[in-house]
């Protein structure tokens, strides 16, 4: 989000191949016990186009992931004004990944107070295609690898067992600092 915050524009890659184990269909809370990873379940899918990747929904993730952010940030300060926009979205059952995550992403930098325009691609570009002034991070930000954009500390719910914990999902952040998450981005 850090780099969502800084840059002139976004361009969500709409074309690209699904790749496994990526943050394309996860995100990491911290819990109680530590930070937990929250996964959507997708369906096998002859095409690996990442518009094509349909969310399964014949286990009760949904339900799990709420609770799991429920119990993550019942007691945080600002979770009570995020919690019915983010569950709403969930709720909406989108057929596709990618639909999902745009609809979370655009409602998560409105409620970061981003004001940037998000574009969905029509179509593949390479690296070495892309305009100069843009910066390509469709490999750089994945679980497996060290962050890259880091934010400096800010209170969390766990705080107290785990000290500060980074490269988290922004909802951790939202609902720990509020409005004031922007001037963390």
């Amino acid at each position: 989000m850090k780099m969502i915050s800084r840059g002139e524009g976004i361009f969500i890659e709409g074309c690209e191949r699904y790749q496994k184990q990526s943050y394309r269909n996860r995100c990491r809370i911290l819990a109680s016990d530590g930070p937990l990873s929250l996964s959507i379940p997708l369906e096998n899918s002859p095409s690996k186009d990442i518009s094509m990747m349909r969310i399964d929904y014949s286990k009760p993730w949904i339900l799990q992931h709420k609770r799991a952010i429920v119990s993550a940030y019942n007691s945080s300060p600002f979770f009570i004004y995020y919690m019915d926009d983010i569950f709403s979205i969930l709720d909406r059952r989108y057929q596709y990944l990618l639909e999902l995550n745009m609809a979370l992403l655009e409602k998560l930098v409105v409620l970061c107070g981003i004001r940037k325009d998000i574009t969905l691609t029509h179509s593949y570009l390479c690296n070495e295609e892309l305009p100069s002034h843009m910066c390509d991070l469709r490999e750089l930000i994945h679980p497996k690898k060290e962050a890259i954009c880091t934010c400096e500390s800010y209170y969390q719910v766990f705080s107290d067992r785990f000290g500060f914990v980074p490269s988290l999902s922004v909802l951790d952040l939202l609902c720990n600092e509020g409005p004031n998450a922007i001037s963390f981005l």
